[in-house]
Formats: C-alpha cells, structure tokens, sequence
C-alpha cells in the first residue's frame, strides 16, 4: 500500500471513531464547555495526532535516510547503498536511487580512466621531449664545455669548470623529473625494484629517512595495477615530504591471501582533520581503476599518518593479455654513452 493511502486511511479510521462518538455515544459539548467534555475532546486531538506523526514518521523514515544518504555519498568511496526497506513509492525511489549510484560508479570509473589515461600519455610526452631535447641538448652543451675548459687559461677554466657543474647539476634534476614522469624501472625491472629506486630517490632529495618491507612472493600483477600502485606510493612520499613534518617514512608491500597491500606510513603530525585534497582524491580515482580501496588513517601509534592501498588478486593463472586502460610506454633506445651521461 502506497504511503497516501496509508496516512488516508489512518486518518479515516481515526476521524471515523471520533464521528461515531459523537453520533452514538452520551458526549455532548455544552456552551459553555465543561470540563470533562474538555477533557475528551482534547484527548481525541491528541491519539490522532499522535497516531498521524507515528505513521507518518515510519513511512517518511527510508526518505530521511535517503537525504542524509544523496547528502553525503561519494563516488570516490563506491557500495554505497540503502537497504530497500518500505513499500510501494518510498521503495521504488531508494530502488531508482541505489540504480542511479551503480551507473554513476561506473562512469565515474569509465571517465577516470579516460582521464588518468591522458595524464599517463601526456607523462610520456612530456618525459620523451626532457629526453631527446632538453637533455641532449644539455648534454651538447657540457661537452662544449669541457672542451672549452681544457684550452682556456687557469682564470677562465675555474669559471668554465664551476658552469660546467652547475649545468650537470641541473641535468641531475632533469633526470630525476624524467624518473618521476616516466617510472622505467617499472617498466623494466618491476615493481619491487621501481618502489626501492623511489624510496632511494625520495630520501635523497628530500634528507627523510625511508624504511622499506617489501614482501618477495608477490603474485603476478597487470601493468596497469603496478602502475596505480607506484603511483599511490610516490602520491603517499610526497604528501609526507610536503604537509606531515615527518622524519621517519616506511614504505610495506606484503601479501594476504587475496590482495596485495600497500601501505606508506609517517612519523609527522597525524591527521587531526582530514581535508581531502587533489593528491588524495587522485589517488582515490586510481584505486578504482582496479578496484582497490583506499585508507588515510592515523599512524598504528595514533601519531603520523598512513596511507593503505588494498588491491584484490585475480585467481592464479597468466596475467590475461589484451589492452589495458592506459599501457606503459616502452623504454626509449640506449643512446651512445657519453662523460656526461645521456639521460
């Protein structure tokens, strides 16, 4: 029964028991109003409209779940749905509700991984031009000058070897742009050894101790999980580096029986409150691609922060082959070493 009959009918039960006592039953109302008829009368306004609030807050209920619900769900953090309680219209829409989430989820998924997969193309892009030519024409120039410096006189080779430096300095920093665009060790070693040349990388430049647990019987993973995983995890380093204060960052990759868990946990500040920014939302959109979750908690200790990425495992067999939904580029071809060191 749909809730207007029911809130109509109660109302007829209710108005029709008030009219057969005042036709039936020895109550009258006198002019002026006794106290007793008083009584009665304010007693009857009050079962029904007791009976009416009662009735209409059980069926209204499912509708205040489903607007706190519309209020706060996030395509971002997908299942979310309300149970189908109710009957008749109220369990037709928390129905078309819960239907509507599902295909938002999916084009959410569909257009992250559109864009995501424009992100990783425009990466390469941009990693292949700092390779062929911002780097070798740096290259080009540091070979002048050491040529330039082995037949000037003292005065002017000082001053030549101090450029000199400074332009490697600055090849060094375009190399290591070119590792963070474009990871070639995932590509060409895994993701074991990608994750410990970012580890390495980030200590480096950044001066913070990084710890790293990484499992060695990880299950064969798609390029494409690898990827969100590296990424989550160099997402994870550079919000410790930026916003945590942390001294003390480690990096775990272990196995359970159905999922492969990453986790980067800092010793800094915590989270007091959370404000979801770009770093995390993009995180949260890669994760989806593969249909992980994500955790941003504070540290096992309730100091620091760590980030928990859970990815479930395909049952054992090959990897299946076929496109993925952004492939990794290919190594570019070894240049011809020079002092300088070719990116």
């Amino acid at each position: 029964m749909s809730l207007f009959w029911r809130i109509f009918l109660l109302n007829a039960v209710v108005l029709g028991v008030a009219t057969a006592l005042l036709l039936w039953a020895p109550v009258t109302v006198s002019v002026p109003v006794l106290l007793t008829e008083a009584v009665i009368l304010v007693g009857g306004l009050g079962v029904m409209l007791v009976a009416n609030a009662a009735l209409i807050r059980w069926g209204l209920a499912p509708l205040v779940r489903l607007t706190r619900r519309m209020a706060t769900v996030d395509l971002l953090r997908p299942g979310q749905r309300l149970p189908e309680s109710g009957t008749g219209e109220v369990a037709d829409v928390i129905r078309t509700f819960n239907a509507m989430l599902e295909r938002l989820e999916q084009e959410r998924v569909a257009s992250s991984a559109r864009v995501l997969s424009a992100q990783e193309s425009e990466r390469r892009r941009v990693a292949q031009e700092l390779h062929d030519e911002v780097g070798q024409s740096m290259t080009a120039v540091l070979l002048a000058l050491k040529r330039a410096a082995d037949t000037a006189d003292p005065p002017l080779r000082d001053e030549l070897r101090q450029i000199q430096e400074a332009t490697r300095g600055s090849l060094d920093e375009v190399r290591r742009l070119l590792r963070r665009l474009r990871p070639g060790v995932l590509e060409d070693l895994g993701l074991v050894s990608a994750l410990t040349a970012l580890a390495g990388d980030f200590a480096t430049h950044t001066g913070l101790t990084v710890r790293r647990d990484f499992a060695g019987d990880l299950p064969p993973l798609e390029p494409t999980t690898e990827l969100v995983l590296y990424r989550v995890a160099q997402e994870s380093l550079t919000n410790a580096a930026r916003h945590a204060d942390a001294e003390t960052v480690t990096v775990r990759l272990r196995r359970d029986p159905d999922a492969v868990e990453l986790t980067v946990t800092d010793d800094g500040r915590g989270i007091r409150r959370l404000c979801e920014g770009a770093g995390i939302r993009g995180m949260r959109e890669r994760a989806l691609l593969v249909g992980a979750s994500l955790e941003v908690v504070p540290g096992p200790s309730g100091d620091g922060t760590t980030v928990r990425l859970t990815v479930p495992v395909p049952p054992a067999g090959p990897v299946p082959p076929g496109p993925e939904p952004f492939a990794l580029p290919q190594p570019a071809p070894s240049a011809a070493r020079t002092d300088a060191q070719d990116l």
